[in-house]
């Protein structure tokens, strides 16, 4: 009796020990380490490369939560969710991608316009083509064996821009012949400067990067050539409350500052 009475006892201090542990939010693990903390899981755009880098390291500081990233072209990314990626936030390059998933019934809510995206034409440092004469004037320059990079129209916003810019500049029927398409925007700006395309036209998110800067030179495309690259990010489906939390942060006045430090238009 007085063995049932020790094994009682002993049960109900383990009980007070779980639910002290569950209460202040740390499980014992076999070696003495803390339980994980909660995943923030977000595909984003390839434009939003070295934004989302300094926003995730500004969020980690302020709250020591880490934001896993899987970037790639909106397009490629709304049919990878569909297909079972296992992301909580989506962050477009346009609107559209984000109104396509929220009538298939993907998100929680319709989403919010964070910021809105500019073109800018890109070559390496040492070109001679004529960048100050804009889009028309480098188009015009190219060689027959030089490459124009654009991203793929199909996947990346930022694809299709660059296309409506070039029609716009009536030179779309003699770029054709030199274009070599990205899978998304950041594989484009890469093109350009490696060398493996004479120019290119990209996010001037990107070319405003020092690892891109140091090796090209740029020049903004005006935005009337284009309509304009507002960019949506929206809640999946089963997202968690810390997910929620940085979709918060990513509209906040302090991220919007990061925005326009990194080339984006913040205004509603």
């Amino acid at each position: 009796m007085q063995n049932l009475h020790r094994v009682m006892h002993l049960a109900r201090v383990g009980l007070g020990v779980m639910a002290c542990g569950w209460m202040m939010g740390v499980w014992a693990q076999p070696g003495g380490s803390a339980a994980p903390k909660p995943a923030i899981k977000v595909a984003a755009a390839s434009n939003l490369k070295f934004v989302l880098t300094d926003l995730r390291s500004l969020y980690r500081q302020q709250t020591g939560l880490e934001v896993q990233l899987n970037l790639g072209a909106s397009g490629a990314l709304v049919q990878q969710i569909r297909q079972g990626l296992p992301v909580m936030l989506f962050v477009s390059a346009d609107e559209e991608r984000v109104d396509e998933l929220v009538k298939a019934g993907w998100t929680q809510d319709a989403g919010q316009r964070y910021a809105t995206g500019r073109l800018a034409v890109l070559v390496p440092k040492d070109s001679p083509l004529p960048l100050e004469g804009g889009l028309k004037a480098v188009v015009q320059a190219l060689h027959k064996q030089d490459k124009l990079a654009i991203a793929n129209p199909e996947l990346a916003p930022y694809g299709w821009a660059a296309q409506e810019a070039l029609n716009h500049e009536g030179v779309w029927a003699l770029a054709q012949s030199r274009l070599v398409k990205g899978e998304n925007i950041a594989q484009t700006t890469q093109f350009v400067v490696t060398g493996a395309a004479a120019a290119g036209i990209t996010a001037l998110s990107l070319v405003m990067s020092p690892e891109v800067a140091q090796r090209t030179r740029f020049k903004v495309i005006s935005a009337g050539l284009h309509a304009p690259l507002h960019q949506k990010l929206v809640l999946l489906k089963g997202a968690n409350p810390e997910t929620r939390q940085f979709r918060d942060f990513l509209l906040s006045p302090a991220a919007r500052a990061v925005f326009q430090r990194h080339g984006y238009d913040t205004s509603p």
